[in-house]
């Protein structure tokens, strides 16, 4: 039986309406994310959901401020390798500021890593600081190997 907690934070996908619940604004604290008008939000948010259960983008939604509180996404990469296998890579994860040690990345992993496991992928993985790599090992998730980048201007 889910507790009040439970129920008070629950996982959700996204919706057209969490614009204006400060979906925007909670990714600018994980990331540079310039200020994105309604019509910019909205043709993503079609292009987005256009993809299905390929890519998904999840919520929290704090009831009392009505303000989205967590997100994270998973998109699905179809290989050749593996048999034709499947991978989920999570993310732009992350809780706003005020409501972090509540477990809500926690539950967003979860969601996550369950949809990904649901869809078939073998394996999901994803990338982040040495600052989080405690985290994700709380969540499962083990160190294997290095990222690398490089940033187009």
């Amino acid at each position: 039986m889910e507790t009040s907690e439970e129920q008070k934070y629950g996982v959700r996908r996204l919706e057209m309406s969490d614009k204006g619940k400060g979906f925007i604004e909670l990714l600018q604290q994980l990331s540079v994310c310039d200020s994105v008008s309604d019509k910019e939000f909205e043709d993503r948010f079609r292009e987005l959901s256009s993809l299905g259960d390929d890519h998904v983008i999840c919520v929290i939604e704090d009831h009392v401020s009505k303000k989205i509180i967590a997100t994270g996404s998973v998109f699905i990469e179809k290989k050749f390798l593996r048999n034709c296998g499947k991978v989920g890579h999570i993310e732009d994860v992350v809780v706003d500021s005020s409501t972090r040690g509540k477990q809500l990345g926690k539950k967003i992993i979860n969601f996550l890593t369950d949809h990904a496991r649901t869809m078939g992928c073998y394996k999901v993985i994803l990338d982040c600081s040495i600052e989080n790599k405690l985290f994700y090992e709380k969540c499962g998730f083990k160190q294997k190997e290095i990222q690398m980048v490089r940033y187009f201007v």
